[in-house]
């Protein structure tokens, strides 16, 4: 990579843009980094990246600009009014937040309107895979654009899968997200019924680890609940959010998800007691309410 296409600006530096940020500074590309609230970017400048005062500042002549924001609107706030224009000539727009299928069909516009490329490039994982490259990218988007995309997507990410039209992406993000969080919910409820039944939770994890009912996600947000402590990896608040994103695509389509629509109650109940900042295993606190 060379000129302008080494220059990418990172919109949004929270948990996972921050790290992903750093990822790409340490392949050796120019990052301008940019965040509503200056000082969760401030720290990239450590290590080297450029923090820009405004999107505008950001995107100035930049070959990509990656987007790790909360949510679409916030997106086309951010960069809506014109700030698309200031990007390079042939510029790269990888959208790789969680908006959903409306939200990536809105984005998708914004970027066809301002002549700019745009890829639907949700990510998976959370906190500790994103400081370690190890996302995996669910990529959709024109197919001509790939061998330009892979330089950025592999400093941040283990397995990049490519899905087709742009909008893919964000419909098999949908799909995970509701396993993700079905499963929490019921890991939830599993180890509250363990304490209940005076039958220690951590017995229960030794004994599904390693075999077919057990997963390791289950393993670390399990271990979370059973000592109630939950560092952010990744936020109730916003596994809330993708819950519902989730329950508008079905509703579009004429299903009802019972149990995601469970599980958004459950964590609107664990935001509701104060716990929207940790991370999302303290949908166990709402399950210990009841």
């Amino acid at each position: 990579m060379s000129g302008s296409e080494n220059v990418v600006a990172v919109l949004g530096t929270g948990i996972m843009g921050a790290a992903m940020a750093r990822n790409l500074l340490g392949a050796g590309m120019e990052v301008r980094a940019w965040n509503r609230s200056r000082e969760k970017a401030e720290g990239l400048a450590e290590s080297g990246a450029t923090v820009a005062d405004s999107p505008e500042e950001a995107v100035d002549g930049a070959g990509f600009v990656v987007t790790m924001l909360a949510d679409a609107n916030v997106i086309a706030e951010v960069l809506g009014g014109g700030t698309l224009s200031g990007l390079a000539e042939d510029a790269v727009w990888l959208q790789m937040s969680t908006v959903g299928e409306g939200g990536s069909e809105k984005l998708a516009a914004l970027a066809s309107e301002a002549g700019v490329t745009y890829v639907d490039a949700p990510v998976l994982g959370t906190k500790a895979p994103a400081e370690g490259g190890q996302l995996i990218v669910l990529a959709s988007g024109p197919e001509e654009v790939r061998p330009r995309c892979e330089p950025v997507f592999e400093p941040m990410a283990s397995r990049v899968v490519w899905l087709g039209e742009a909008g893919a992406g964000s419909r098999l993000k949908l799909v995970v997200n509701n396993w993700i969080t079905g499963l929490l919910g019921v890991l939830a409820e599993t180890v509250a019924l363990a304490e209940a039944l005076d039958v220690d939770p951590a017995r229960f994890l030794e004994v599904i680890e390693g075999g077919p009912l057990g997963v390791p996600y289950a393993q670390i947000k399990g271990k979370m609940m059973i000592e109630e402590d939950f560092p952010t990896s990744f936020s109730a608040k916003l596994a809330r959010k993708d819950t519902g994103l989730v329950l508008e695509a079905a509703s579009e389509r004429g299903l009802r998800p019972l149990i995601a629509e469970a599980v958004a109650r459950r964590f609107d109940e664990a935001i509701g007691a104060g716990h929207g900042e940790e991370d999302m295993a303290a949908i166990f606190e709402a399950v210990k309410l009841r």
